[in-house]
């Protein structure tokens, strides 16, 4: 409608019509304010880079060294340890009492001796951080239920004698029910595995593992603390975990100082038919 002197009037909206209008152009200008943020960022950004040559990002030393990889994945590379390459025990000692291993070796396979007195097993050599291969089976006519079917461990860094230091479990998790940071992949009642990516007994499993030991200051005390990284037949099963100190079976796990350390393999005492074990090797890292 028009005014009595001819002008034109605009619309009443009233209070809630100036409210939205307000509205409308206050997300204009701050959608205008973020564009010119992100755009002055940007730019920013390329000036910092403005005069620089592809020469001043690259590196050219130190070379790595050249490492010959296996024929396949799980055969050594040229730089790896052989710990046991399915003709003798030579790389490895009773864990209790440093005499010779007598576990059992036969067509090319290691298989636990769960004998009185044979016990743990353990490598001659000490180690820090490193890469880790091992195969192991769960017999096909394996028996019993839970923590007592299969049960064995890989210690990634065995700090004294008997279960001392931080196991990688090892059981049949194949349709076997047990606590999940108990389970194959777990790091024993620290951590359980990602993923439950077990084969049936009988058949081969692989460990893939990068080990990266703790250190201590001088008075003992944790300086860092140890971390895992570990597959379990091509899936990654531990991610980088940090760990919170050794593996115990009972109480809270806890940290004492150690430099190198060996890597022991465990005769769990339970009753169910012994585990074995195949092509075990490890590449030292800084």
């Amino acid at each position: 409608m028009e005014s009595r002197g001819g002008n034109k009037r605009l619309p009443v909206r009233g209070v809630a019509g100036v409210s939205c209008l307000l509205m409308t152009h206050l997300k204009k200008i701050q959608l205008v304010s973020f564009v010119s943020i992100f755009a002055f960022v940007g730019l920013a950004s390329g000036q910092q880079n403005t005069g620089m040559k592809p020469e001043e990002t690259e590196i050219w030393t130190p070379v790595p060294a050249v490492v010959t990889p296996g024929a396949t994945d799980a055969a050594p590379p040229s730089d790896a340890i052989v710990l046991f390459d399915g003709k003798d025990l030579d790389q490895w000692v009773n864990a209790q009492t440093g005499e010779p291993a007598h576990w059992v070796v036969s067509d090319g396979i290691l298989t636990v001796r769960k004998a009185p007195g044979v016990g743990n097993i353990q490598t001659k050599r000490t180690f820090k951080n490193y890469q880790l291969h091992v195969e192991w089976r769960i017999p096909e006519n394996i028996t019993g239920s839970g923590q007592a079917r299969g049960n064995s461990g890989v210690f990634l860094a065995s700090t004294g004698p008997n279960d001392d230091g931080y196991e990688l479990q090892v059981l049949d998790s194949y349709n076997n029910s047990t606590y999940v940071n108990g389970q194959a992949g777990a790091i024993y009642k620290e951590n359980p595995p990602l993923v439950n990516p077990n084969r049936k007994p009988g058949e081969w499993q692989t460990y893939n593992i990068v080990w990266t030991a703790p250190t201590f200051n001088e008075d003992g005390s944790l300086k860092s603390p140890a971390y895992v990284t570990a597959f379990l037949n091509g899936v990654l099963v531990q991610n980088h975990f940090q760990l919170i100190g050794q593996t115990l079976f009972i109480g809270k796990p806890y940290y004492k100082k150690y430099d190198r350390a060996p890597i022991k393999l465990q005769a769990h005492g339970d009753k169910s038919e012994p585990i074995s074990f195949r092509n075990i090797w490890v590449r030292e890292l800084p």
